[in-house]
């Protein structure tokens, strides 16, 4: 295990801790691409529904 390998396992486990509450043995067990996703920013929220989206929902939704 290089230098390099284990400075940024112990940053990233210090991150995955403090902001996820994760243990070492979810740190360990999770894979680059479920630790990135679960730190990244969260995607920006689109537009509510209208009125009008809403009031179709509620009818279509009413008849079961």
């Amino acid at each position: 295990m290089s230098r390099t390998f284990a400075a940024g396992a112990l940053r990233l486990a210090a991150l995955a801790a403090m902001h996820l509450r994760w243990t070492p043995r979810t740190f360990w067990s999770a894979t680059p691409a479920e630790l990135a996703a679960c730190l990244a920013p969260p995607l920006p929220a689109g537009a509510p529904p209208s009125r009008a989206e809403i009031a179709a929902l509620i009818e279509r939704d009413s008849h079961g």
